[in-house]
């Protein structure tokens, strides 16, 4: 009879830690390994941006409640240039880790957030691990390395000095940006065309030191000297291409040096200025297949 009893008990004991398993796996995390749900993010390096945008912003509440605080998480940590960091779903948002996978997997998605933080902070690839009691972990592998960073802002430095003067305006710098950028490389017909790569021309790297760019490579490029210049921007995306847009004198324009850069039949280098600080409407006008993006995203620009 005494075993009967203790063999009811067992079983019921051991049905309460299953049923309830999942509360004393957090009591476990909480107390026993110390584990802090209440995240703040504190590391950020040198190229961490100050400001938020229309699609995505940055938070300092790491508890998501839904798919657009994901967003702004994501992109927060992008932003600060960390290389992994994890946070925790709220019990609230039921549909969290369903859509942490559903993020995890959008490439898409994710490489339009890349869109929005300075080129050294954007990801090559971005690991997206989490577990069945809510905990994400995000592994970021950057773009640029520490030496290619240390090798471009020698290269960014050196060119500003070559072609800035104290009386150029903003715009007249950007103007001369625009110029030494496209002078000086040559569009990637190879890699484009061919998928022959020989040069990094996919980044500022190719760019500033190889002398080849595809429209990533001018756009990137752009960016470091208009984030030197503490002028707001973005890269914008369309299914093929990207280029800059900028706010400057209140107003945001477009800046496509690739498309100011064309292919000549005879190989000869052109510069032009059609794609050069232009309105929504005036790009339009120009040209709207290779430049037809989501205005829900870019809305500043829309």
């Amino acid at each position: 009879m005494k075993k009967f009893i203790v063999l009811i008990v067992l079983i019921l004991l051991l049905g309460g830690i299953y049923l309830g398993r999942e509360q004393l796996y957090n009591l476990y995390r909480t107390y026993i390994v110390k584990e802090n749900k209440d995240v703040t993010l504190q590391d950020k390096n040198d190229y961490s941006r100050d400001y938020s945008f229309n699609y995505v912003k940055l938070t300092t509440d790491f508890s998501p409640s839904n798919y657009q605080d994901l967003l702004d998480i994501y992109y927060t940590v992008l932003n600060s240039g960390v290389t992994n960091f994890s946070f925790y779903c709220s019990d609230s948002y039921e549909s969290c880790l369903t859509d942490v996978d559903s993020l995890a997997n959008d490439q898409k998605t994710l490489s339009t957030i890349n869109n929005f933080v300075h080129p050294y902070n954007s990801f090559r690839h971005l690991k997206t691990s989490y577990d069945d009691y809510g905990k994400v972990t995000l592994n970021i592998d950057h773009v640029y390395s520490k030496s290619d960073i240390k090798l471009l802002n020698a290269k960014v430095e050196e060119i500003k000095k070559e072609i800035y003067s104290d009386a150029m305006s903003v715009e007249d710098k950007i103007k001369a940006v625009h110029n030494y950028i496209i002078n000086n490389s040559k569009y990637d017909k190879d890699r484009s065309d061919s998928n022959i790569v020989k040069y990094k021309s996919d980044t500022a790297y190719g760019t500033l030191l190889e002398g080849y760019s595809l429209c990533g490579g001018y756009t990137d490029t752009m960016e470091l000297f208009l984030e030197d210049l503490g002028i707001k921007s973005y890269k914008v995306a369309s299914e093929n291409h990207v280029w800059n847009a900028l706010i400057l004198n209140n107003n945001w324009y477009h800046l496509d040096l690739t498309w100011d850069d064309p292919i000549t039949s005879d190989g000869s280098d052109i510069l032009e200025y059609n794609f050069f600080l232009i309105t929504t409407q005036e790009l339009q006008a120009l040209e709207d297949e290779q430049h037809n993006y989501d205005k829900s995203i870019y809305s500043e620009i829309a």
